[in-house]
């Protein structure tokens, strides 16, 4: 419901502050969401104070209002957080929770615009025929417990990364670890009895290299267009702590096809594995990141036997290795756009020659991420999402700065324009 005079407020880290930086109209594949035991909180147009919003009355009946905010589909990054501040409630589960609001022609959300490709559109994902298209590839594979784990995640989570192995295009997800040797804190896949409920479980047993070879190659032989392979997906570990199954795999497949791209999501943890990864015929890494500064890295990701260090050099090593060099970036207004952090993230795509940085909206009850970068991390005023952006670009000019992976032809047209 609108309230009848209070204008919404957005969240960036700590603050809570007025509207500003234009929101848009919630995408049609955009939902709002209540955020149960979180008080919303107003600004009053006349006085400019920030009000808190105890209790509504509607017909003469009294409650404790929700704060509501936007989840928005692929393609999107959002620019604040919902004004709101915590009562008496639950951790939230784990969306990334942006601020929203109502305009004068429906809901709004503040969020950029940020990759306008459109194989990602969500219409093209849960058709009605995907479970027949399950069923096929099932038949083709009967016994291979990646095509099991994918089959869950394509029909009960609706991964489209996992749907794509099955409409037999674009990018398609091989999981192949059931381990993790970080433990990050707003992990999907795996959640301490306190946390909230994690979004995903993860397989019982990891897969061959055979197995995750089987399925790669279909797919590289078969997708048309931007066709690529993807080790590392949200529902599984870290998948270098399996870099000798995951070489074979990749032998497996290059033996019998040099078609396509053969890339890899991980924590970077591991640098001999990922060199043997590269020898095997890795072609593109994506890494995933929270900040570029240690002790902020380490407060969230928690690794184990492994450092910021660590993954800075398996970084270096992908560029001199000429990989295709993504950086998955754990995006968080208020944090991550500190004056600090921001030149943290400048240097290193400067530094390595950072092809492409992926933006994600962290997937994290705010006020939970919010205990952990509280006093870590380099320091500075929010200098904004949308100001991040644009300086990442100038640092390292070329940067495609979006959602998606790209394609072999993507990247090479990409490199061209240089």
């Amino acid at each position: 419901m609108e309230h009848p005079y209070l204008l919404a407020t957005l969240r960036s880290g700590e603050e809570l502050v007025p509207p500003q930086d234009k929101p848009i109209a919630l995408p049609s594949a955009g939902r709002l969401v209540h955020l149960p035991g979180r008080l919303p909180v107003g600004l009053h147009p006349e006085t400019g104070e920030l009000e808190l919003v105890r209790e509504m009355k509607v017909g003469g009946k009294a409650f404790v209002p929700n704060a509501v905010g936007a989840l928005l589909p692929p393609g999107y990054t959002r620019t604040f957080l919902p004004g709101e501040v915590k009562g008496s409630g639950p951790v939230l589960p784990q969306w990334a929770y942006t601020a929203a609001a109502w305009g004068k022609d429906g809901p709004v959300a503040w969020a950029i615009h940020t990759d306008r490709r459109s194989h990602w559109d969500p219409e093209r994902f849960s058709t009605p025929d995907m479970k027949d298209l399950v069923a096929k590839h099932m038949e083709r594979f009967p016994d291979n417990r990646v095509l099991k784990q994918l089959k869950t995640c394509a029909m009960l989570y609706r991964c489209f990364t996992s749907q794509n192995t099955f409409y037999v295009r674009d990018e398609a997800a091989i999981p192949a670890s059931v381990m993790c040797n970080a433990r990050c804190v707003g992990c999907i896949s795996d959640q301490p009895a306190d946390g909230p409920p994690a979004s995903h479980e993860r397989m019982d047993d990891g897969p061959t290299g055979e197995e995750m070879g089987q399925i790669g190659l279909f797919h590289l032989e078969h997708a048309p267009g931007r066709t690529m392979v993807s080790f590392g997906q949200g529902c599984e570990g870290e998948p270098l702590t399996r870099w000798k199954q995951i070489a074979e795999a990749i032998r497996y497949m290059r033996a019998r096809s040099q078609a396509g791209s053969i890339n890899i999501n991980t924590n970077a943890s591991l640098t001999r594995g990922l060199e043997a990864l590269f020898d095997a015929g890795l072609d593109a890494i994506r890494v995933s990141l929270n900040s570029a500064v240690k002790d902020l890295y380490e407060a969230y990701y928690k690794p184990v036997k492994y450092g910021w260090e660590d993954v800075e050099a398996s970084i270096a090593l992908a560029r001199e290795r000429g990989a295709y060099l993504a950086l998955n970036l754990l995006l968080f207004p208020g944090v991550t756009d500190r004056e600090g952090e921001v030149k943290a993230l400048e240097r290193l795509v400067k530094k390595y020659r950072v092809d492409q940085v992926q933006t994600r909206s962290l997937c994290i009850d705010p006020l939970q991420y919010l205990e952990v970068a509280r006093e870590r991390g380099a320091g500075g005023e929010p200098v904004g999402i949308r100001t991040l952006l644009q300086r990442l670009k100038a640092a390292r000019p070329g940067l495609i700065v979006g959602n998606f992976a790209r394609g072999l032809e993507e990247r090479e047209n990409a490199a061209g324009a240089r």
